[in-house]
């Protein structure tokens, strides 16, 4: 005798291949169910890869906090708002900070000069290394910003066709003014910008701050914006960067009135919410594969209960109850979801490992880049798997697949013997 109970042992025997139309379309279903799970969950991993690699980019360059002075006044009492700031116990480390847009133009041996109007960012280097990953991501030259050093992005010195040791000239917003007034008067004097010379080009894996930023150090950004011993601003790392917003409540009762604190996901909220949103949107895409997987299911079981009329009325002639009838059809909707979803499991494990693998592999036999390092900044393709985002997936199939037996089951219990024995 077996041991399982009467509804799931006749639900496996019917399900058994017996190269019949019904079989063929369990088969179909059981696919379905598990091409839906799988790439669900591939879909998903990957767009909480590019998440997750883009805040560590973000979070790499850019500091949690920036704290400013309000009405855009240069903070001239940094030191003392640096050791205030340094007594949270939730801050890492602060530095001070000069951020500007800036007209760059190239000194070329030969050829016509470029220009681009990048961001400079005046940096204090011994500093700099607590709040930022610039100085490891230095992939020529060196992180050098004695005298008139200047390190530019990989991207920028791409376009601009800069190598280190070029020079390059600044024209801050107040010398392109001063130049104006000179020139408007009869015997102006020339007003001649300062130059640099590219000691370094760095990398930090996101193109947003490779093709519009540059740094030098802070005493030069002090005299192009001609702040003497003042700063923009502060850049403040946490060790939690999710608890930004508790620390900048807790930064704002103790600086007082006078000061204005942006948060790292403030500044980056349009490219954030727009992946949330379409994680998000992927999922609800995906999902309708399962949903179609899950019709062929229905449309299996009621032909299943069409060529089983006979034998249902036998069961219900021998005592089965309405209720045992029910959960046979949807212990056969369960059978089906159970080894779809664990199948569609498996093969997404396997498709997430092996991802990378696969890219290349098509690349070396296609000579396609299916994910080009220009357009998404990232030379491998990430990838993560979030176990709460596996969970929903695999039980909403499992949901879907038992209710897709429902309709069948609630047809197979509502037949009565005489009515299913009438022609035998």
């Amino acid at each position: 005798m077996s041991r399982l109970p009467f509804e799931l042992f006749l639900a496996l025997r019917y399900l058994r291949p017996k190269r019949t139309f019904v079989s063929v379309i369990t088969l179909i279903s059981v696919i379905g169910v598990t091409l839906g799970v799988a790439v669900l969950i591939i879909v998903i991993s990957v767009m909480s890869g590019f998440d997750r690699q883009l805040r560590d980019k973000i979070l790499g360059f850019n500091a949690h906090l920036k704290i400013f002075r309000t009405q855009n006044a240069p903070m001239t009492d940094y030191p003392g708002v640096m050791k205030a700031v340094s007594a949270n116990k939730q801050v890492k480390a602060a530095a001070p900070f000069v951020m500007g847009q800036v007209l760059i133009k190239t000194e070329p041996d030969a050829g016509n000069p470029r220009v681009a109007g990048p961001w400079v960012r005046g940096i204090e280097p011994r500093f700099e290394t607590n709040v930022s990953s610039l100085a490891t991501n230095i992939v020529q030259g060196a992180f050098d910003l004695q005298g008139d050093s200047v390190l530019i992005g990989i991207d920028l010195a791409h376009n601009l066709g800069l190598r280190v040791g070029d020079r390059i000239v600044i024209y801050s917003p107040r010398n392109m003014e001063e130049m104006e007034k000179q020139a408007s008067k009869t015997n102006g004097v020339i007003v001649l910008p300062p130059d640099f010379v590219v000691r370094g080009i760095f990398d930090v894996g996101y193109y947003e701050y490779n093709a519009s930023v540059i740094a030098i150090s802070l005493e030069n950004a002090q005299e192009l914006y001609e702040l003497e011993d003042g700063v923009h601003g502060l850049l403040v790392m946490l060790d939690d960067p999710f608890k930004a917003e508790k620390v900048r409540s807790e930064l704002y009762q103790m600086l007082g009135p006078g000061y204005f604190i942006s948060t790292w996901a403030e500044e980056n909220a349009s490219i954030l919410s727009a992946l949330v949103v379409e994680k998000k949107v992927m999922f609800i895409v995906m999902f309708f594969t399962t949903v179609v997987a899950a019709f062929g299911i229905m449309n299996s079981l009621i032909t299943f209960v069409v060529q089983k009329t006979r034998e249902i009325g036998m069961l219900k002639a021998l005592g089965a109850a309405r209720a045992q009838i029910l959960w046979l059809f949807l212990s056969q909707g369960l059978v089906v979801g159970v080894v779809g979803v664990v199948t569609g499991f498996i093969l997404s494990m396997m498709a997430v490992s092996y991802r990378n693998e696969f890219l290349h592999l098509m690349r070396d036999w296609t000579g396609l880049e299916l994910f080009p390092a220009s357009i998404y900044q990232f030379t491998e393709l990430p990838a993560l798997i979030v176990p709460s985002d596996i969970a929903i997936i695999c039980g909403s199939a499992l949901v879907m697949c038992v209710l897709a037996g429902l309709i069948p089951a609630w047809i197979a219990s509502r037949l009565r013997p005489v009515q299913a024995l009438r022609y035998e």
